[in-house]
């Protein structure tokens, strides 16, 4: 079973033109994995997998898993608010070459915790992979219980672990005391990330490792050898791009700054549009301050 330590990308989509730009893909996937990442999330909120059909999300998924060859996990985003298709997804993701599923808490039904309690045992016990659940109240507006993950642990093997993007740092320690057995617990948000591994993490599934993958890579290995003074200071270093990569609904700004550095267009798909003049400007300064954009490049 699969015990997960360390930075996942929480990989964006690109797109050129409204269809998925396969080589700004390719090369986004192949970065990633040089640059030591421990493993990429395709098709997740990220990577706006609510606008994408199922057979794009399974292109998409195969594609990471063709060019990772097995170098690092691909962690499928597969969750739905309906079981069923939850279901359908995630057969779909296994047939593509996942390794590891993520399941979003239900959203939108607003499911009492029996009902996600349900849910997500249906699911396990419905798949052969090994399953993260991703839980994100201020998307979903429910939130997993301490009481109902540790139900769901202790009755399915193939819950693994969870991403927690509700900001509550106590939960790491908290369960760790309910479970009392191997679990992986990664921070859903790039500004706690540190935090989470102080309060019992693991690591983090991070959006600002799409643009920055080397420095999120050295945060978690200056904590993991101890180096607790230099992470508290990088940390503090990338809090300003960790803050304005949310300043409009993610993932817009971290594509909109994937644009000024080259990696792949601006392009969203609707409901989402490209962020304001004011935040583009914002995001601009981010990167400036950072020393990864230079005012020549744009």
């Amino acid at each position: 079973m699969y015990k997960l330590e360390g930075v996942f990308t929480a990989l964006i989509t690109p797109f050129d033109n409204n269809q998925i730009d396969e080589k700004s893909l390719v090369k986004l996937v192949e970065t990633q994995i040089s640059s030591g990442i421990s493993g990429i999330v395709p098709c997740g909120t990220t990577g706006e997998s609510p606008t994408l059909t199922e057979a794009e999300q399974q292109f998409i998924i195969e594609l990471s898993a063709k060019i990772a060859k097995g170098k690092i996990p691909i962690i499928a985003g597969a969750g739905s608010n309906s079981t069923e298709k939850t279901i359908t997804l995630c057969k779909n993701a296994e047939k593509a070459g996942a390794d590891i599923l993520m399941l979003i808490v239900p959203y939108y039904n607003k499911p009492t915790q029996e009902g996600l309690y349900q849910h997500f045992k249906y699911v396990a016990r419905s798949v052969n992979l090994p399953i993260i659940i991703y839980n994100n109240p201020s998307r979903t507006a429910v939130d997993l219980h301490d009481i109902t993950l540790s139900k769901l642990v202790h009755e399915c093997n193939n819950i693994i672990g969870i991403k927690d993007a509700s900001g509550d740092l106590t939960r790491p320690m908290l369960l760790h005391n309910m479970l009392e057995k191997e679990f992986s617990y990664l921070s859903g948000d790039d500004a706690t990330a540190l935090s989470f591994n102080a309060a019992g993490g693991n690591g983090c599934i991070s959006v600002i490792s799409n643009i920055i993958p080397e420095l999120c890579v050295k945060l978690q290995n200056l904590w993991n050898n101890n180096k607790i003074k230099e992470a508290i200071a990088l940390q503090s270093k990338l809090m300003p791009l960790c803050r304005t990569m949310f300043c409009e609904s993610n993932p817009v700004p971290v594509k909109y700054a994937a644009s000024l550095l080259g990696i792949c267009k601006t392009d969203v798909r609707l409901p989402l549009v490209l962020p304001s003049v004011s935040n583009q400007k914002l995001i601009q300064d981010s990167l400036i301050s950072l020393g990864i954009l230079k005012n020549s490049n744009i």
